[in-house]
């Protein structure tokens, strides 16, 4: 039985999307730290854009890496509130072949031990389109940090035990 773990590190190929109405790549904080603890863990980032929230101007990207073959992971950032310029929940859930439920579940929950109940508010999601896995999460660099150290870090290593998301992502 296999436990869906590697002895050794494989690294991902990796994009970042922030979505954003204002921000540029001088301000693009939770951007920014995804690119850097991403290239940290030894992964490799394959492409960062900045879009602003429009449906279907995220789905065009997101679209495109989905079917790029160096692009292993998608990580967006923004886009994921309440306001109604908060489309990413619905721009990118069409494009998945499968979704993860337990991600938005489990990053409310840690996030409600950081933040209490204004993580109600998130709609981070996450899902599998064309052998890539995508993860939503919110602009802010905290909620950023927490979805990266405390679930994609491990979650998108090939050694994390007992399984991992490596085995089912790659072309």
């Amino acid at each position: 039985m296999s436990d869906h773990a590697s002895s050794t590190f494989e690294p991902a190929n990796i994009a970042v999307l922030t979505v954003s109405d204002t921000r540029t790549e001088e301000t693009d904080s939770s951007g920014g730290y995804l690119v850097k603890a991403l290239s940290a863990a030894g992964h490799k980032l394959a492409d960062k854009q900045i879009v602003i929230d429009d449906p279907y101007k995220i789905r065009a990207i997101v679209s495109a890496w989905i079917a790029a073959e160096n692009i292993d992971v998608i990580l967006v950032t923004g886009g994921t509130g309440f306001t109604a310029r908060d489309t990413t929940p619905e721009a990118v859930s069409v494009l998945f072949d499968k979704q993860i439920e337990g991600f938005g579940e489990l990053f409310r929950h840690i996030s409600y031990l950081e933040i209490g109940t204004s993580t109600i508010q998130s709609r981070a999601l996450a899902g599998f389109a064309n052998k890539s896995v995508i993860f939503c999460m919110p602009g802010s660099t905290g909620a950023c940090k927490t979805a990266w150290t405390k679930i994609l870090e491990e979650q998108l290593d090939s050694r994390h035990k007992p399984c991992n998301f490596m085995p089912n992502i790659g072309q």
